[in-house]
């Protein structure tokens, strides 16, 4: 790998940071979250304590105000330390909290923001349901106006953080008019507690055993026309305005994981043997790995230059979906790659490979489809 250059020093001292505390409060208990399917509450509020969480929020609701590489450096240490399958910070720093800080009204920010940042509350969006999945138009999920209030009803499903969640942005059609088109949407705040909204099932999954994803209903929820995310039926204009560093943050930690597994597996064909003679001998192992490494650098690079266009605010949602493709896929091969090299021993549960390629799959499913992320660049060619 090539000399990142786009991290400062003091990037590099909060990795430092990050790192020790997922290893004394993260690593441990992995197994033990697996089983129960969701991790403790109480690493939330911890993580809070340390600053870990939405490291951009502005001072004015108590945040540090830091630039996005911070969060960056969270999303990579936890994919690096096998904890994409387990801590879903990145969905509440990177993506869902990013809506409330600019779409969200003031009176909203001062309720909600505070207790983002200290772990008290945790959030998540409602976007994919039981008959819909990339297909935002289809979505049925119905918000009618009723006074002062919206009333709610539908069913939303694969909700991360679905059964810590205290707060979700619920993606909601507001105009019946069948000629609206994607000017049918809002988004709303939806407390958890409020009467008619319920929790479903805590959702198994084939990786990211540890991470909890839920089925969530909506039976004639109320909720005050204050709890509007941005303006009425202009919903998925906020969505297209956060998806690029939505997609970022999936492409950072692939490439992260990448990374990781690719090292765990040279030390490991180094050291084990087959015919009386290391793993790593064999033409094929070399080839194997050589052409890995040569994907993970050229990779890396693109995805910092991605980083620095987020950074001057100039990544637009054709060059993150292409970062978002380009990485997942590259990690899906990755990992099926360094698994064979294992041989058995990668399809067992214990070695850390076999998590992280289980992990990897829905990479190139959330956050947008592989195949949504072809339209989106092959339109902007053909346009």
């Amino acid at each position: 790998m090539i000399p990142r250059t786009i991290f400062e020093p003091e990037h590099e001292q909060f990795r430092q940071s990050v790192r020790k505390f997922f290893e004394a409060e993260a690593v441990p208990y992995h197994e033990q979250w697996e089983e129960q399917g969701k991790i403790d509450r109480q690493l939330w509020m911890k993580a809070g304590e340390q600053g870990f969480l939405c490291p951009t929020l502005p001072e004015e609701y108590g945040g540090v105000g830091v630039d996005f590489r911070y969060n960056a450096v969270i999303t990579e240490e936890i994919s690096r330390m096998g904890l994409n399958g387990v801590v879903g910070f990145s969905l509440h720093s990177d993506i869902v909290v990013p809506y409330i800080i600019n779409n969200a009204s003031p009176e909203l920010k001062e309720k909600y923001l505070p207790r983002c940042l200290t772990g008290e509350i945790v959030t998540a969006i409602a976007m994919t349901e039981p008959a819909t999945g990339s297909d935002l138009q289809g979505i049925k999920t119905t918000a009618e106006l009723d006074g002062d209030h919206y009333v709610i009803n539908g069913a939303k499903t694969f909700i991360t953080n679905g059964q810590h969640a205290d707060l979700v942005i619920v993606v909601c059609k507001t105009n019946s008019n069948s000629d609206a088109g994607f000017q049918a949407f809002s988004l709303l705040l939806v407390e958890a507690g409020t009467p008619g909204f319920e929790r479903g099932q805590n959702l198994k999954k084939v990786g990211m055993k540890a991470q909890d994803t839920s089925e969530l209903f909506f039976d004639n929820v109320r909720v005050p026309k204050g709890n509007l995310v941005g303006m009425e039926n202009m919903g998925f204009i906020c969505l297209m305005q956060e998806l690029p560093q939505e997609r970022l943050s999936v492409a950072i930690g692939a490439v992260a994981a990448c990374d990781s597994i690719l090292k765990q597996t040279v030390e490991y064909v180094n050291n084990r043997k087959a015919f009386n003679k290391p793993i790593a001998a064999f033409q094929n192992t070399q080839f194997t790995l050589a052409e890995l490494d040569a994907e993970v650098t050229a990779m890396q690079v693109f995805v910092d230059r991605c980083l620095e266009l987020h950074l001057d605010k100039k990544l637009d949602t054709v060059t993150a979906s292409k970062a978002k493709l380009l990485a997942t896929e590259l990690q899906g091969r990755v990992m099926d790659q360094c698994l064979q090299l294992h041989g058995g021993y990668g399809y067992m549960w214990e070695y850390p490979v076999a998590r992280a390629w289980a992990d990897a799959r829905v990479q190139r499913i959330y956050g947008g489809t592989s195949e949504v992320m072809k339209l989106i660049i092959g339109r902007s060619l053909l346009s």
